[in-house]
């Protein structure tokens, strides 16, 4: 992946007052930062991250709920559920409300590894708001909320 470059010396035009470009821009950095700190260590994705860090904060979710949440298809939702559960990071069982239908809860070990990940990406965190005040990086997640409806 590569590293953002500073751009001070390229105009950049009308990008500079598009959205889209510099959330891309931060993506790469971001990127970056969580294969280094997260990705490579513990051999997750960023969405597989993701999905332990939902069912380590909720204890059981829905399939349909995390693929809602994620914004991920059905299909793909299950290759990476099948692809946790292979590694016994994550099972899936009857919903004890309603016997039709199923909800993903981690395993022991899904749970410590969540710690683990957990920990590193507060380090990756602590290093990618470096260039922020404390008061800017709360502004931005709540800006980035707002732009993604949330």
């Amino acid at each position: 992946m590569p590293e953002a470059a500073p751009v001070d010396d390229v105009a950049l035009g009308a990008l500079d007052c598009v959205l889209g470009y510099h959330v891309a821009r931060a993506a790469v950095v971001t990127v970056g930062l969580f294969e280094r700190h997260v990705g490579e260590r513990f051999g997750l994705r960023k969405v597989e991250f993701s999905i332990l860090m939902l069912l380590a904060a909720n204890a059981a979710l829905s399939p349909k709920r995390l693929g809602q949440v994620l914004l991920l298809s059905p299909p793909n939702l299950t290759l990476l559920l099948d692809r946790l559960q292979e590694r016994s990071l994550l099972r899936r069982e009857r919903n004890p409300l309603d016997g039709r239908s199923q909800n993903v809860v981690l395993t022991d070990a899904g749970r410590a590894l969540a710690s683990d990940a957990a920990e590193a990406a507060r380090t990756m965190e602590t290093e990618l708001s470096a260039r922020l005040s404390s008061a800017e990086h709360a502004m931005l997640i709540e800006l980035l909320r707002k732009a993604t409806g949330r």
